[in-house]
């Protein structure tokens, strides 16, 4: 029972600086906070009543399944949350059903913040900047998307993914990847500018 209790509140502390420490200061939506933190409670509590259960680990893998299906068919998650989402279900999950070595449970959830945290590093993201813009022309050729691109933002654009193209309203969506600029910037005004003169 006492180890329970630990599990618990080690879970509790991991996912608080997941939420907290790690995702909030980096992605600033309190929104998902909550969520991060609300999941991950529901499932510990869940998972520490069925733990003498003869089916928990089938119990487990099924609630993980339903959870997820239910959350990323309620809102619209960038890969980075979905990430910190899964974390989060599996640190309730450790910290619900434990492993026979205490100290190897405890070590799981500090891998899983800490392996996260490392991935969302700015020393991976600091270079490369993503934003979804909507482009009032239908441009269906990826290079005269990219130049337009370019000339809007003043970057150097690295990937470009189509999300939408409308022919009848005249509008591109697309996702873009590109490397800020490290000169002096240019302000947006003249950007549209040379951008509506290049349509």
């Amino acid at each position: 029972m006492n180890s329970t209790y630990l599990l618990a509140a080690v879970d509790l502390l991991a996912v608080v600086v997941l939420a907290v420490a790690v995702y909030y200061p980096r992605h600033r939506r309190a929104d998902l906070v909550t969520a991060f933190i609300a999941v991950n409670v529901g499932v510990l509590a869940v998972t520490i009543v069925l733990s003498g259960s003869a089916a928990t680990v089938g119990l487990g893998i099924g609630l993980f399944g339903v959870l997820s299906i239910i959350r990323l068919r309620s809102d619209e998650l960038g890969q980075h949350e979905i990430a910190y989402y899964f974390a989060s279900l599996a640190i309730g999950l450790i910290g619900g059903l434990g492993t026979a070595d205490l100290v190897l449970s405890i070590s799981l959830m500090a891998v899983l913040v800490g392996v996260l945290a490392a991935a969302d590093s700015r020393l991976l993201h600091s270079s490369t900047l993503r934003q979804v813009i909507v482009l009032d022309a239908a441009i269906t050729d990826e290079a005269s998307l990219v130049e337009r691109l370019e000339l809007l933002l003043d970057a150097r654009v690295v990937r470009v993914t189509p999300v939408r193209t409308d022919l009848v309203n005249d509008a591109t969506t697309v996702e873009v990847h590109y490397v800020a600029p490290r000169g002096p910037a240019v302000p947006a005004t003249e950007r549209r500018s040379v951008a509506a003169v290049t349509r």
